[in-house]
């Protein structure tokens, strides 16, 4: 089972319907909220190279933004 790491906040929808989504489809997944953990923020922005959210780190492959045609593919849906 791939590791998933979601780097998003309370307050954006995009990070909510990719938690939904990833529920949906029994992905089990980590949530970092960047809006009150600093070192995760850096860590996301590290890896992306963006501040926006949500950033979704699957296996090392990153995902910027709710991007449903990537998550399908890298789940080989």
């Amino acid at each position: 089972m791939a590791t998933v790491l979601i780097y998003s906040t309370p307050s954006c929808p995009w990070c909510h319907k990719a938690k939904e989504y990833l529920t949906s489809k029994n992905i089990p997944f980590t949530d970092y909220n960047v809006a009150e953990d600093q070192p995760k923020a850096e860590e996301m922005i590290h890896k992306s190279g963006q501040m926006g959210v949500p950033v979704i780190d699957f296996d090392g492959e990153i995902i910027i933004g709710f991007d449903k045609p990537k998550i399908d593919q890298l789940l080989k849906i």
